[in-house]
C-alpha cells in the first residue's frame, strides 16, 4: 500500500479516524519507545545480539545508522567510528539518546524517515540498519537511499528478520503478515538482500541464521 493511502485509527473517544499510513505508523513505533526494549528483552538475548555485534563491529568511519531504534546497537560499535542515527519515530530517538549518555557514546541523533535521508550524496563510509527494513513501508526506496548517502567503496551492513528456508516456517510467516503488516507495518516475507543485488553493490559476505529466518549482509558500493 502506498505510503500515502489512509487507513482507519481507532481514537481514545471510540469513533474511528482517518490519518495517513506513514504518521499512523510513526505513532505506534512512538508509543513503543518507553516499553520496547523490555518486550523483546527474551528475543534479543537469544536471537539478535549475535547478529547485532556482527554487523556494528564491521562500521568504519564515519557511520549512519537507519532506524536506530531505541540504540540497542550501540554498545557493539567501535570506539573510533563516528556515528549518526535516524529514525521516523522521534520518541525512539529520545531513549536512543539516553542510552547514548549512559554509554559515553557521542553520536548524532536525528528524526529522518529511511526513505528520504537529509544527506548529500556519499556522505558515509558506512550505512548500517538492523531488524529496520521490515518495518518500512518501500524497502527498495529505504536501500536506494542507503547506496545514495554511501560513498564508492562504502559498506552496507543489514541484518533483519526475512522470508524462512524452512518451509513450515515461512508458511506461518505468511499468516502473521495477514495481521503484522496492517496493524504495524511489520513484514516478515521480505528478503533484504534480493533487492540489495539489483543494487551498484557487491555482496562481501551474507549469512542466514535461525532456519533461514534471519539474515545478515555486508556489501560495498561498487562506484
Amino acid at each position: 500500500m502506498p505510503a500515502t493511502a489512509r487507513r482507519p485509527l481507532a481514537g481514545r473517544d471510540g469513533r474511528e479516524r482517518w490519518m495517513p499510513r506513514r504518521e499512523r505508523l510513526v505513532r505506534y513505533w512512538d508509543g513503543q519507545a518507553a516499553s520496547y526494549d523490555r518486550k523483546v528483552a527474551s528475543v534479543e538475548r537469544r536471537l539478535l545480539a549475535d547478529s547485532r555485534r556482527w554487523v556494528c563491529q564491521r562500521a568504519t568511519g564515519s557511520t549512519l545508522e537507519v532506524a536506530v531504534g531505541t540504540g540497542l546497537n550501540l554498545p557493539y560499535y567501535p570506539d573510533d567510528v563516528d556515528l549518526v542515527g535516524v529514525d521516523w519515530s522521534p520518541r525512539m530517538v529520545r531513549v536512543t539518546r539516553q542510552r547514548a549518555v549512559g554509554l559515553g557514546r557521542e553520536m548524532t541523533l536525528l528524526p529522518a524517515d529511511a526513505a528520504a535521508l537529509p544527506f548529500v550524496d556519499g556522505r558515509f563510509d558506512t550505512v548500517v540498519s538492523t531488524f529496520a527494513l521490515c518495518c518500512v513501508p518501500d524497502e527498495r526506496a529505504a536501500l536506494a537511499e542507503f547506496v545514495r548517502v554511501l560513498r564508492p567503496g562504502g559498506s552496507l551492513l543489514l541484518a533483519d528478520h526475512v522470508v524462512a528456508s524452512n518451509v513450515l516456517l515461512r508458511a506461518v510467516q505468511h499468516l502473521v503478515d495477514l495481521v503484522s503488516v496492517p496493524t504495524q507495518g511489520e513484514h516478515y516475507t521480505r528478503r533484504p538482500l534480493d533487492v540489495v543485488r539489483q543494487l551498484d553493490l557487491t555482496v562481501v559476505a551474507s549469512e542466514r541464521l535461525t532456519h533461514g529466518a534471519i539474515e545478515r549482509v555486508h556489501a560495498r558500493r561498487t562506484s
